[in-house]
């Protein structure tokens, strides 16, 4: 569902806007202020789980392009988000196990939309990002997808492993991307399967490593010792593709 890609200024504007349920991917605060109509706010956006930033007044007059921020302001995503739930019933509904795209860290919206429009393309059921330190559904990542957001639903979530953990109880299984993984050619990567990618700063954090099934390593004969994360998710994800078709 496309929704207005905005800066939200002002205390009201942005309270009014998390009590109408809009998804916000970031909320700006000024540090320190603890007035009534800022509380609210903050308590709203607990409810919300939006997630939050406590910065200077330098900070947000860099951000605000207004000039009247009051102390506050919010990034509205440039598209609403899905539920894990709906991208199961996609590949219910398509009559296929399902699979999909979870990414760790990922803070470049360049790499976000070019994984969303990798994951259109390799049948992926859906995207599933977390809520905090990766970036939102912006215009950039809008762009960037070529129109993919339109066909492929994205999901954020609180906790990244507990949403594995949920999941692998429905009998999906887990491959994360790593160069210290097994070599991804001598892995079946058949069935209903979630394919995780990390930065390529850090990779893939540890509490989601751990709870992931296979780590899968893409050979590299290169000097540089990473891929850029779209591409890496991009490789892996064919790879997935080329043993679904065989098999």
């Amino acid at each position: 569902m496309r929704e207005e890609s905005q800066i939200i200024e002002g205390r009201n504007a942005v309270l009014e806007a998390l009590r109408a349920g809009k998804p916000i991917d970031k909320l700006f605060v000024l540090d320190g202020c603890q007035d009534g109509p800022i509380n609210t706010i903050k308590r709203e956006a607990r409810k919300q789980e939006a997630p939050v930033s406590f910065v200077s007044k330098e900070r947000l007059d860099q951000l605000s392009e207004t000039g009247k921020h009051q102390g506050v302001l919010a990034y509205g995503a440039a598209y609403a988000y899905a539920e894990v739930e709906d991208m199961l019933r996609l590949a219910q509904e398509r009559g296929e196990a399902p699979f999909l795209f979870l990414l760790d860290n990922i803070e470049d919206p360049h790499n976000l939309g070019a994984i969303i429009r990798t994951a259109n393309l390799a049948g992926a059921h859906g995207v599933i990002i977390p809520k905090r330190r990766a970036v939102g559904l912006t215009s950039v990542v809008a762009r960037t997808s070529a129109g993919a957001l339109n066909y492929t639903p994205v999901a954020r979530v609180t906790n990244l492993s507990a949403t594995i953990s949920d999941l692998k109880k429905q009998g999906m299984w887990f491959v994360c991307a790593d160069m210290g993984g097994e070599t991804m050619y001598d892995l079946n990567l058949t069935g209903p399967i979630g394919l995780v990618v990390g930065n390529e700063g850090e990779g893939v954090g540890r509490l989601v490593k751990e709870v992931c099934d296979y780590v899968a390593a893409i050979p590299m004969r290169g000097n540089i010792d990473s891929l850029n994360a779209s591409v890496a998710a991009g490789v892996l994800a064919y790879e997935i593709v080329r043993q679904r078709l065989k098999g």
